[in-house]
């Protein structure tokens, strides 16, 4: 099974990435991160990211009584210049973890790139 550091850096040589982490977002903590962050700090750009799946996650309008188990798959934010994917893990036990990706809008494929996340996240919890 991968670790987390080979996760961040297959996450990496995707075409475009700027920044990797993967978050923990019920403390908002970053288990680990490589690239340059978007705001500098690694930890602040956990925190705002974990602020956007929370609001995701909690709101009964992007979420079915249903699916309350996995009710978010990912989320995909666009700016001018960038993408910001967040690929949501499933786990086997009760754990809250994101992959985000910071792609450059230019250098990247949103498709390709959301499609490489999911990828990894199912390598990184099944070996």
């Amino acid at each position: 099974m991968p670790g987390i550091d080979e996760c961040l850096t297959r996450a990496m040589a995707i075409a475009g990435a700027r920044a990797a982490s993967l978050i923990d977002w019920s403390s908002g903590l970053a288990l680990g991160s490589a690239g340059v962050s978007p705001t500098g700090d690694h930890d602040t750009t956990a925190a705002e990211a974990t602020d956007l799946v929370r609001a995701a996650v909690e709101a009964a309008t992007f979420t079915a009584a249903e699916d309350r188990e996995t009710p978010v798959q990912d989320i995909i934010l666009t700016t001018d210049r960038g993408y910001h994917l967040l690929c949501f893990i499933d786990t086997v036990f009760d754990s809250r973890l994101v992959l985000h990706l910071w792609l450059d809008r230019a250098e990247g494929n949103l498709a390709a790139a959301r499609f490489r996340l999911q990828a990894l996240t199912r390598d990184l919890v099944l070996g």
